[in-house]
C-alpha cells in the first residue's frame, strides 16, 4: 500500500511538472530552446573533441625513435647496444631493421620511382636502424635523448619539433574543448534557473499556503523538479538526433570520399549512443539544477 502511494504521489508531481509547462508555454518554449541550442553546440564540440582526442592518440602510437647504427659496429656491439636500449624503462619494444630491409622499404613506398635505387643494393648506402616504441607517447623525447649518448649509435630522429608540437597541440585542444563545453553548459543551467524562477514567482502565494498547512520542502519542490527534468530531457532530443544522423553521414561522407586517409574517426555505433546518452544526462543534470537552485529560497517562508 505504501508503495502505491508514494507512486500516486510522484505521478500527482509529474502531472503538476507537465501542467506548470503548459501554463507558461511561452517561458517553457525558451528554456527548452536554450537547452536545445546549448545541447546542440555541446555535442557538435564533444564529438570533434573525442574524435581529436582519438586521432592524436592514433597520431601518438605511431611516434617512434629511429637509431641509426653505425656502419663500423660489430654483430656483437649491435647487439649489446639493444641490449641498453631495451634497459631504459620508458622503452616498451625494440625492432631491428637491416640496411637491405630500409632499403626494400624505400624502393616500394616510392612505387615505380623506387627503381632507380635499385641499383643501390650492391652498395647498399644505408644504416641498419633499430626501430623503438616507448611506453608513452610523451617519453619518446626523453628516451631519443638518452640513446644519443649510447656507443655505436650515428644518429637518432624522432621528428622532435613535429612531436613537440604534436603534444602542444593537443593539449591546448583539449583544454579550449572542455572549456568551451563547460562555459555553454552553465550558460543553460542559468537560462533554465532564471525560466523558472519566474514559474515559481507567479506561484509564490501557492508555496506559502501550502507550507503553512504542513506541505513538506520537498513535497512542494518534486513539481518543479519534474518541469525542470521535462525541459532538461525535450530540450536534449533535436541535439541527439543531429548528432546520430549528422555524425553518421559525415562518417559515411569521409569514408567514401576519402578512403585511403591515414586518420579514422571513431565508429559510428556505439559512439552515437554514448553521446547521446551523454547529452540526455546533461539535460536532466541541468534541468534539475536550475529547478534546484530557483525554488531553494522561496522554501524558506
Amino acid at each position: 500500500m505504501t508503495s502505491i502511494m508514494k507512486f500516486k504521489t510522484f505521478g500527482r508531481h509529474g502531472k503538476e511538472g507537465v501542467k506548470s509547462l503548459a501554463r507558461n508555454r511561452w517561458m517553457s518554449i525558451a528554456s527548452i530552446s536554450a537547452v536545445t541550442v546549448t545541447l546542440l553546440l555541446v555535442g557538435v564540440f564533444a564529438t570533434l573533441l573525442l574524435n581529436l582526442n582519438d586521432i592524436g592518440s592514433q597520431i601518438e602510437e605511431d611516434v617512434e625513435v629511429r637509431v641509426f647504427i653505425d656502419r663500423t659496429a660489430e654483430d656483437n656491439s649491435r647487439d649489446q647496444l639493444k641490449e641498453e636500449i631495451e634497459g631504459i624503462s620508458d622503452v616498451s619494444s625494440v625492432e631491428f631493421q637491416s640496411k637491405e630491409e630500409g632499403l626494400e622499404q624505400l624502393i616500394e613506398s616510392l612505387g615505380d620511382d623506387g627503381e632507380v635505387f635499385a641499383s643501390l643494393k650492391d652498395e647498399n648506402p644505408l644504416n641498419d636502424v633499430f626501430i623503438v616504441q616507448t611506453d608513452q607517447p610523451e617519453d619518446t623525447i626523453k628516451v631519443a635523448q638518452t640513446i644519443e649518448d649510447f656507443n655505436g649509435v650515428e644518429k637518432v630522429e624522432y621528428a622532435k619539433e613535429t612531436v613537440e608540437r604534436l603534444f602542444n597541440v593537443m593539449d591546448v585542444a583539449r583544454n579550449v574543448g572542455l572549456a568551451i563545453i563547460a562555459g555553454l553548459l552553465f550558460t543553460a543551467m542559468f537560462l533554465i534557473a532564471n525560466t523558472i524562477r519566474i514559474t515559481i514567482v507567479a506561484r509564490k502565494r501557492e508555496i506559502e499556503i501550502m507550507k503553512m498547512v504542513g506541505a513538506t520542502n520537498w513535497f512542494i519542490r518534486w513539481p518543479f523538479l519534474f518541469e525542470g527534468i521535462l525541459i532538461g530531457v525535450l530540450g536534449s532530443l533535436l541535439p541527439i538526433a543531429v548528432v546520430i544522423f549528422g555524425y553518421d553521414y559525415v562518417y559515411t561522407e569521409i569514408n567514401t570520399k576519402y578512403p585511403t586517409l591515414f586518420i579514422e574517426l571513431l565508429p559510428v555505433y556505439p559512439f552515437v549512443w554514448k553521446v547521446s546518452a551523454l547529452l540526455m544526462i546533461m539535460g536532466v543534470v541541468i534541468g534539475l539544477w536550475g529547478s534546484f537552485t530557483s525554488i531553494r529560497k522561496y522554501l524558506k517562508v
